[in-house]
């Protein structure tokens, strides 16, 4: 590959980047709207799509459109999205995911000059788009059960105030900053647009894998049932459930000194080699020009993981 490709390949990605960014960045607000509202019921541990948008706009989807919308609700894409927040299409996210494969694979080309490692560099970036995806479910999750406890006592509250329990919702949706806030804004939607209350809450621990979102929802699933003091049964709930996130944190803390030494086991020979790579490349290009070279490096990386991994098995505490 001459170096004038190379830089027109380098200037392609960089634009097509850009141009999803954009298109991404610059999406009108209705459009937003309209995605918040697709979740009406589930069937068979998925959600369905309400028919909220007119023949005029269904009309006007691609063909592409199509095939990433049902490629993204049998791989279970739209509950992913759902649960990380991304207000994207499935097209969108599969763009991003090319880009990231291509910029990634011109990265590892400009960099070793070796059609193997560009092709290992394009790798990397299939699984990098997940990562990302999987970090930022589990953020907005951890997030999310810190301010449980918060919710079930103002729901708890406003129960013993003599509000119902959608009227309680509601109130809570207000209160409540996001992401619960936001969350039970779609349960109100939910249940204005016809669904009954426990199948909206079911949709809500669809979007939200939480054991003690779950723990209410059964609580207030039994109290329909066989009756009882809705508002006591929470606040048991919310104090179990403080004293839970209480001792999680505590443990956390006794664990950061682990988890670090983790993440430097980790990353130091990565930027052990970075820093070789950038100072004397000649020298560490028998890492990857040699057969010995290959053993020495898929043996480094494959210890590195299962390193990596066994501190996370190790520090992973159940409360």
């Amino acid at each position: 590959m001459t170096p004038l490709v190379a830089a027109g390949l380098v200037g392609l990605s960089i634009l097509l980047l850009f141009i999803g960014l954009a298109q991404v960045l610059s999406a009108p607000a209705e459009i937003v709207d309209d995605r918040l509202q697709r979740y009406a019921h589930r069937e068979s541990g998925q959600f369905e799509f309400l028919d909220i948008i007119d023949d005029e706009s269904d009309s006007g989807g691609s063909f592409l459109d199509e095939l990433a919308e049902e490629q993204a609700r049998r791989s279970g894409l739209l509950v992913e999205l759902a649960r990380a927040d991304l207000k994207l299409t499935p097209r969108e996210w599969f763009t991003f995911n090319f880009l990231v494969v291509l910029l990634m694979g011109l990265v590892g080309w400009l960099l070793f000059r070796n059609i193997v490692l560009a092709v290992g560099s394009a790798i990397v970036g299939i699984f990098l788009p997940r990562i990302w995806l999987r970090m930022r479910q589990q953020r907005r999750l951890n997030k999310f059960n810190q301010m449980l406890p918060d919710a079930i006592g103002l729901l708890a509250n406003s129960l013993r105030a003599g509000y119902s329990l959608l009227q309680s919702m509601e109130v809570l949706s207000r209160e409540m900053p996001d992401p619960i806030g936001a969350e039970f804004r779609v349960v109100i939607r939910e249940v204005g647009l016809g669904l009954t209350e426990e199948q909206a809450l079911k949709n809500l621990l669809e979007r939200v894998p939480s054991d003690d979102l779950d723990m209410m929802i059964t609580a207030i699933n039994v109290q329909k049932e066989v009756g009882g003091n809705l508002a006591e049964i929470l606040d048991i709930l919310a104090y179990t459930i403080r004293e839970r996130v209480r001792i999680q944190g505590e443990i956390r803390v006794l664990t950061s000194q682990q988890r670090l030494a983790g993440w430097v086991l980790t990353f130091v020979p990565v930027a052990l080699f970075l820093f070789m790579f950038m100072v004397n490349r000649e020298y560490v290009s028998l890492l990857y020009t040699t057969t010995c070279g290959w053993i020495m490096l898929v043996t480094a990386i494959f210890l590195i993981i299962a390193g990596n991994f066994a501190i996370r098995k190790i520090i992973a505490i159940e409360v």
